[in-house]
């Protein structure tokens, strides 16, 4: 059913009013709060805030591969019209396979050491596409040629400590995109490269989902990343949605202090020896209750009724949502 074409109008995912609890010793800790947000095929969404907003939980629980302790205590999350939540065993393991794929952000620990990288995306395609095994090692130096690695035959037998962080990474998005999924999870996917490889990295998605037609969701703490590369933003915050709209809208119209802030805190390359500006102050501890703006006591623009009054994303205008008491009260410029 997940294969069934879906019409144009409805999202390829439809995450509704999601929240996800972590049992501790102490109770349950709310990690993601009331999170809904839709991806259409084709289209490349990116997900930004600081470590610890909740920005890769969402992609673990859109794969089904939350922590032990952790669970889906409320909301939907639909793929192709379907609710996903409640599949188990095979049509799990076909939905993560075949239909949803993720790139996490270090891909030394996602490669085994004791298996070369060209056996390890064979397997993946021999267990995928039933295929023989003299098939699977042809498709899998294919795949690492598409990727852009030099020299395909010879490093199909290299294993992971041989690869450069940048050559590993291109070696997950080959194994990610073997089954052509319909949407791809990218995980900090550019984490610790540096600056030229993370624009080849990045290339090199946006390259592979224009070629398949996916859509993408880049999970990432760096607003300037998604700037040239996703079609809308969603800016989270202690495990909320805070503001949500095209990129374009958030990079040139931004409502929410948060989103300003985070704005500000881009180095600006025209400017020299000047002051890097920080966001004062740390996020909150989620374990304890959070009525209002998860971002007040960090606020300049706090007014008394923002901690105090729960508040979730609402629409400011068409295509721009926004979770701020003062501009959704007082329509007000910050």
């Amino acid at each position: 059913m997940l294969s069934t074409p879906v019409s144009p109008d409805t999202p390829l995912l439809a995450v509704e009013g999601l929240r996800v609890d972590f049992r501790t010793r102490h109770g349950d800790l709310r990690a993601i709060d009331n999170v809904s947000f839709e991806i259409k095929k084709g289209e490349i969404l990116g997900m930004v805030g600081e470590s610890g907003a909740g920005k890769s939980l969402i992609g673990a629980t859109l794969i089904g591969l939350l922590p032990q302790n952790a669970r889906v205590s409320g909301g939907t999350i639909k793929f192709k019209g379907r609710e996903i939540q409640d599949l188990r065993g095979e049509a799990r393991r076909a939905l993560r396979g075949r239909s949803i794929a993720m790139i996490y952000q270090d891909p030394l620990t996602s490669l085994n050491p004791l298996y070369t990288v060209g056996s390890q995306i064979s397997d993946t395609i021999f267990m995928t596409r039933k295929v023989d095994r003299a098939e699977a090692d042809r498709r899998a130096i294919d795949w690492l040629a598409r990727v852009g690695l030099p020299d395909p035959e010879r490093r199909f037998n290299s294993y992971p400590h041989e690869f450069s962080g940048g050559m590993r990474q291109r070696v997950m998005i080959a194994m990610a995109l073997i089954t052509k999924p319909d949407l791809l999870i990218a995980d900090e996917p550019t984490t610790a490269l540096d600056v030229t490889v993370q624009a080849q990295i990045l290339e090199l998605i946006k390259t592979m989902q224009r070629e398949l037609g996916m859509a993408v969701i880049l999970i990432t703490h760096d607003l300037g990343i998604v700037s040239g590369f996703c079609d809308r933003v969603n800016v989270m915050y202690a495990g909320r949605l805070l503001e949500a709209s095209s990129t374009n809208e958030i990079f040139y119209h931004p409502r929410h202090p948060y989103t300003k802030a985070l704005q500000k805190s881009i180095p600006a390359l025209q400017q020299k020896g000047g002051e890097l500006h920080t966001i004062p102050g740390l996020p909150p501890d989620v374990s304890k209750p959070m009525p209002g703006c998860p971002f007040t006591p960090r606020c300049e623009h706090a007014v008394e009724y923002c901690g105090k009054t729960p508040i979730y994303l609402e629409a400011v205008e068409p295509g721009h949502s926004t979770a701020c008491l003062r501009v959704l009260k007082e329509k007000l410029d910050l």
